[in-house]
């Protein structure tokens, strides 16, 4: 299957993605080149890069930027360290195929179904917003501090043993706003009915969003960003392989973004 072919198929089945603005699709590469061998990865850093072609991969898959912006089309070349993943990319002939708008919001399995899931809240949102990357589940009441151990449970074994909590640890809470990466909202979630906020760092600011909802007494559990979308590249892995014949996904785990180093 031609690499077009995929991109073609990934915009045919997502009608929410803007074509002339959106960051997905061929990023680097031969449209025409024959893909058998897909690496899927959260964020492509350069070791990644390097592990495609030792591993013979055909074309890479990431999520978020290769080239340091989020609409990166025109910032490639900007910086030293661009021009050298670019010339990279080039000179072992891979294809980036960038899948980040289609698979925020692909119903049921994309980035945001795919991590509540994950933390076991269940198949289906009792509301969603936020044009679809905001939900809100609800589970049995249980205390802040121990739907934070929760999901400190669930995060330990991708890299992120603890999260950080902000609000009162006994307080009784069932309304859980979950999304990830920057689209995670507290005023929206709270517009939605939540009693907590399960939000990523790259989109919560303290001396902005934490600091409100610590003002509006809104309990918030915060994880890393490449934490929360790492389930949907799980999901996006058996999706390749489920619905391109002849191509063989892997999944390249990225998890947590950064370890954890304690005191003596």
């Amino acid at each position: 299957m031609k690499a077009k072919e995929i991109e073609a198929h990934l915009f045919s089945v997502a009608d929410w993605v803007d074509r002339e603005r959106t960051v997905d699709g061929i990023l680097l590469g031969d449209p025409e080149k024959d893909i058998r061998k897909v690496l899927i990865t959260w964020m492509p850093s350069f070791d990644v890069l390097r592990t495609a072609v030792e591993r013979g991969f055909d074309m890479v898959m990431p999520h978020e930027p290769t080239f340091f912006a989020h609409v990166e089309r025109d910032k490639m070349e900007e910086l030293e360290l661009g021009k050298k993943k670019k010339q990279f990319v080039e000179d072992n002939g891979l294809v980036i195929l960038r899948n980040h708008d289609v698979w925020d919001r692909m119903p049921e399995i994309g980035i945001p179904w795919a991590w509540a899931r994950f933390l076991g809240f269940g198949e289906k949102p009792a509301e969603t917003g936020g044009n679809g990357y905001l939900h809100r589940y609800d589970i049995e009441p249980v205390a802040l501090d121990e739907l934070a151990q929760q999901i400190a449970t669930k995060t330990s074994g991708i890299g992120e043993p603890a999260v950080q909590v902000s609000g009162d640890g006994s307080r009784m809470v069932s309304k859980v706003g979950i999304g990830t990466g920057c689209a995670c909202n507290i005023e929206r979630y709270l517009e939605m009915g939540c009693d907590v906020s399960v939000v990523s760092d790259d989109g919560s600011i303290y001396w902005r969003t934490i600091q409100w909802a610590k003002d509006k007494d809104h309990p918030v559990i915060r994880v890393n960003h490449g934490t929360s979308e790492e389930p949907g590249m799980v999901t996006l892995t058996k999706y390749v392989n489920d619905t391109f014949p002849g191509v063989n996904a892997e999944h390249l785990p990225h998890g947590c973004c950064y370890r954890l180093v304690g005191a003596r």
